[in-house]
């Protein structure tokens, strides 16, 4: 592994343990074991190495929901979901154990909407990824292609795992299960439909 990789494995691990604000060039140095002229050789500066290393880290949580998402797919399964909120509790419970309970993947997460109002490429890769995301979450709950209703679900999908991440990173003993976004679903549509 090279100073550029070495240096992006402890941006990483900086913005884990002490988040974007309170980490140093010297901490990445350190995380590194490499040298503080390497961050200026290879990226500029420490906020443009801190950017590279979540821009990899939004990458990271955009394929896990998506090997996720295929895996709850593909998955055989010895009875089909008899409903689809069946079905979706049991894609959202793999979401959620694949993803959620993932700390690295939680505190990527939030750190990367933290960061994104105020550093391009960060605002740039969530986008980027948000467009794939979307698309996925709503093409695993609905098979019809129609581009109007596929945004306006995946937002809604996304919107929902966006919440729970940052549910699990508040206060992962308290943060929604699979089971327990599906008891809610299950609440609202028989609500919805006794009005």
């Amino acid at each position: 592994m090279g100073h550029r990789d070495e240096l992006l494995a402890g941006a990483r691990e900086c913005l884990h343990d002490k988040g974007w604000s309170r980490t140093s060039a010297r901490d990445v140095v350190a995380a590194s074991g490499t040298n503080l002229a390497s961050i200026g050789y290879h990226f500029g500066s420490k906020d443009a190495l801190l950017a590279a290393a979540l821009v990899a880290m939004t990458r990271d949580c955009a394929a896990a929901v998506d090997a996720a998402l295929t895996e709850a797919v593909t998955e055989e399964s010895p009875a089909p979901a008899p409903t689809p909120l069946d079905r979706f509790e049991r894609t959202w419970d793999r979401v959620v154990d694949r993803v959620a309970q993932d700390e690295r993947m939680v505190t990527a997460t939030v750190e990367a909407l933290a960061q994104a109002p105020r550093v391009p490429e960060v605002r740039d890769a969530l986008a980027a990824a948000a467009d794939l995301t979307r698309e996925d979450l709503a093409l695993t709950f609905h098979a019809d292609e129609d581009d109007g209703r596929t945004r306006a679900l995946g937002a809604f999908y996304q919107a929902l795992l966006i919440g729970t991440l940052v549910q699990w990173a508040v206060d992962p003993a308290s943060a929604p299960s699979g089971r327990d976004l599906a008891d809610a679903l299950r609440v609202v549509v028989a609500d919805a439909a006794g009005h």
